[in-house]
């Protein structure tokens, strides 16, 4: 008799209760809520932070023109004469120098940069947009950043080069 009390207890033991179940699934959907959330802002950082890189090394190339052309600036006021600057101090190793939103996809797609002259002297572009400004580099030849993303004038061998960012705000970068 003993023996079917036992086996009894275990039968009864086997298997979750309804609210087990219930609960472990609640916490697991919250936990695929937090990161469903999370993911997009997360995404956003780092492809800002590659378009600081990116800024970065668009200066570095422009260091690195002028000390080969006696300290003159690349002409950038043309597409043809940004592509031509682009490919040979800003693609390395067949690297193309693409926004981090197309870097990814095939060369039909993808976001090349491109730089627009701009002197405002005010903080410009204000709003990321990935329609008109995603992949545009501002440039104002003779100024230099100032504080809050704004140019302030400089010498004429200086130059700025601005980007708005998709986190929100701008970034800038002058020799």
């Amino acid at each position: 008799m003993k023996g079917q009390e036992i086996m009894s207890i275990q039968q009864k033991n086997k298997g979750f209760t309804i609210i087990e179940v219930v609960l472990v699934l609640g916490i697991a959907g919250l936990i695929f809520l937090m990161v469903f959330i999370a993911y997009p802002a997360v995404s956003r950082g780092v492809r800002d932070s590659q378009r600081k890189r990116d800024l970065t090394l668009a200066m570095a190339a422009i260091s690195s023109y002028s000390n080969n052309n006696r300290g003159d600036l690349p002409n950038l006021s043309t597409p043809l004469l940004a592509a031509n600057f682009i490919s040979s101090y800003l693609t390395i190793g067949g690297d193309k120098f693409l926004d981090p939103s197309g870097a990814n996809s095939s060369d039909l797609t993808a976001t090349t940069y491109s730089f627009s002259a701009n002197t405002t002297l005010t903080t410009y572009p204000v709003v990321f947009d990935a329609a008109t400004n995603q992949n545009v580099i501002y440039y104002a030849t003779g100024y230099t950043c100032g504080t809050g993303g704004a140019i302030t004038a400089a010498g004429s061998r200086k130059i700025s080069l601005r980007m708005a960012l998709e986190g929100g705000g701008t970034t800038c970068q002058s020799n």
